[in-house]
């Protein structure tokens, strides 16, 4: 019994849908003052609607759609069945205009509350229940369910709202689960292929020259704990050594790979969120020419004109594949949400272009 208890949305209500109740009170408190004279008929009837109302109400309180409609019809018909017996029990026509608008849309409810209410009347009316039950359940009819048409109409906009919400939320998390995804990648594929490419110069040095292999280890340890720090600082979402300091890593990680590098950067200042998109466009622009280029020079070029910021790079390596990988789509979504744009061709070697629009009349 518990359990089909808990599984009745009333349940999860409170205490509100049985304060409702209290309308239903007169029907057998009308039955109590009428006394003696009332014939057990009636008073069988009575009880008997009363009854099946309970159920009713409770079976189908705040489940909507076809069961409120169906409920509703049902209630109406307990008021026609016994309204003529005891005035008193016009309450049902009430209490179905009150399930009515929750199983349908405002506008129909509108509709069919402008139909319901006159066949009340015409249905009292003909029947001859006394004018003090009559007149109540017709009015209370239109009153109440115009009130439950605006109080469905506003618990499902609250839900609409809620779900947009959550849809919100949702699409939030996504979306720092990818930037986290692309920064890592940025991040650690930049500094692994580093750590390898000088590990393996420093292995090719043991022999040779030993101090000069001890320099390169020493380097992979602070590549290393350089590492972590920007790993802290991608997962945090603030990341960005500057463009400058960005250009001369890039350098060193080209001439340590063996390129010749020309290099050519005009002074462009960008706000903190392009600087730090362009910071991750080279960084990932290098660590692609270092892993596959198979390159023998590159040109680095950055340059700035009144109204965007232009960032080249070009190896005269093997060319890329034209699918984008990880890295490369990353890097082109994160550009074109700040207005950007990326070219990439691989006829001669590789050449990428990062286009980003420079903040008007502030940034030089």
């Amino acid at each position: 019994m518990a359990d089909a208890w808990r599984r009745l949305p009333i349940s999860e209500c409170g205490t509100l849908p049985f304060l409702w109740l209290i309308y239903a009170v007169a029907v057998p408190l009308s039955l109590w003052n009428a006394g003696p004279g009332v014939p057990a008929g009636i008073v069988v009837l009575q009880l008997v609607v009363l009854a099946v109302f309970l159920v009713l109400y409770v079976g189908g309180y705040g489940r909507g759609g076809r069961i409120s409609l169906a409920v509703a019809a049902a209630m109406a018909v307990l008021g026609a069945i016994a309204s003529p017996s005891d005035a008193v029990s016009g309450t049902y026509f009430i209490y179905a205009a009150t399930f009515l608008p929750w199983g349908l849309s405002a506008r129909s409810a509108y509709r069919v509350l402008a139909c319901y209410v006159p066949l009340v009347a015409l249905y009292v009316w003909l029947m001859h229940v006394n004018v003090y039950g009559a007149i109540p359940a017709v009015i209370f009819s239109l009153v109440i369910g115009i009130a439950c048409i605006s109080a469905a109409e506003e618990k499902r906009a609250h839900a609409r709202l809620q779900q947009a919400h959550d849809q919100i939320e949702r699409l939030t998390k996504i979306a720092e689960r990818e930037r986290i995804a692309r920064d890592l990648h940025d991040v650690l594929g930049h500094t692994l292929s580093l750590i390898a490419l000088k590990s393996q110069l420093a292995s090719k040095l043991a022999d040779r020259d030993p101090q000069r292999a001890i320099d390169e280890i020493r380097a992979v340890e602070q590549i290393a704990r350089t590492s972590l720090d920007e790993l802290r600082e991608a997962v945090a979402g603030y990341r960005g050594s500057g463009i400058t300091d960005e250009l001369a890593h890039a350098r060193d990680v080209l001439t340590s790979a063996g390129l010749r590098v020309e290099f050519d950067a005009d002074d462009v200042r960008l706000t903190p969120v392009d600087e730090s998109v362009l910071t991750l466009a080279i960084r990932e622009a290098v660590t692609n020419v270092v892993r596959h280029a198979h390159a023998s020079v590159v040109r680095l070029r950055l340059a700035r004109s009144s109204e965007t910021c232009r960032f080249e790079i070009h190896d005269d390596g093997v060319g890329g594949s034209p699918v984008e990988g990880f890295g490369l789509a990353g890097m082109r979504e994160r550009v074109e949400l700040q207005g950007g744009s990326l070219e990439r061709t691989s006829d001669h070697g590789t050449r990428l272009i990062v286009t980003l629009p420079l903040a008007p009349g502030g940034v030089h």
